[in-house]
């Protein structure tokens, strides 16, 4: 007799083959719970009735500042039975700190991932003044937060994992044991489980208020010992394609949108962005 567990893969899959849609995993921010991603849902199964959708349950409000990488493994065996169950792929939808653990595991686990959505997430990492911060650390501004970050200690902050101070690089690479990781393309692995992804779509805006620089969202960031911004085709992680963001880029499978008027907790709630920008790659 099958396994509740089979069954319910089972179903998913029986769903995805009537309604024609592949499911979608759905995963929240920092300081936020899969209840702030409820509106997304709503909009992905009103627009493809039937659609599976998984809406991680796990990292919620204060564990959301737990280390990165048990964030990775964590959420990845949330979702490990839905993705095997669906043999045509599965579509990712990651919002701010979830677009990076959604990155983490697309890099170090050969998933089963057709688009990834990163939606308004700090993909080249995060330099920046914030409520966020402010409320985490009242007493420390950007400049000084290195202090915090770049230590053991600080590296079992979610945030600390990928704080990218231009300023201090060299501290950055020596105690950064998250991006710096899923930057550098130091195990084989990463680059080649990247690369199985179908579709990347890249989504933030100059009025977001809270990723900094807004364009680490579509992978560009500040120079060394600079806060001027050079996008994505600058960076050294794409130009030496580390982990397979040129592979992508030259094959046509990155889009980019850049969205004004949008502050950073409206991206997982705003009709008009999902409308435009996200339903049309979930096919």
């Amino acid at each position: 007799m099958a396994s509740t567990k089979e069954l319910i893969i089972l179903a998913c899959m029986l769903v995805s083959s009537v309604n024609g849609y592949r499911p979608v995993v759905v995963m929240h921010g920092i300081l936020s719970s899969y209840d702030s991603m409820t509106n997304m849902v709503q909009f992905i199964q009103k627009a493809h009735p039937g659609t599976e959708v998984l809406n991680v349950d796990a990292y919620n409000d204060a564990d959301s500042v737990s280390p990165m990488w048990d964030q990775v493994n964590g959420v990845q065996s949330k979702i490990q039975s839905f993705v095997e169950g669906a043999p045509d792929g599965v579509h990712m939808i990651c919002y701010s700190q979830g677009g990076l653990i959604c990155r983490g595991i697309l890099e170090s686990y050969p998933t089963n991932i057709h688009t990834f959505v990163s939606l308004s997430s700090p993909q080249a990492g995060q330099y920046g003044d914030t409520d966020y911060l402010k409320y985490l650390f009242p007493n420390y501004t950007k400049e000084h937060l290195y202090l915090v970050f770049y230590t053991d200690a600080g590296q079992d902050v979610s945030v600390g994992g990928y704080w990218n101070d231009p300023y201090h690089q060299e501290l950055y690479s020596q105690y950064g044991k998250f991006l710096p990781f899923l930057n550098n393309g130091s195990n084989p692995a990463f680059k080649s489980n990247f690369l199985k992804v179908q579709r990347l779509v890249l989504i933030g805006g100059p009025d977001d208020g809270v990723i900094t620089p807004w364009e680490s969202s579509q992978f560009g960031f500040f120079d060394v010992n600079s806060e001027n911004v050079s996008p994505m085709s600058s960076q050294t992680f794409y130009l030496q394609d580390s982990f397979g963001l040129h592979t992508l880029q030259n094959a046509g499978k990155i889009t980019a949108y850049t969205v004004p008027g949008i502050q950073h907790t409206e991206w997982p709630n705003n009709q008009d962005v999902f409308s435009t920008y996200i339903e049309p790659w979930l096919d």
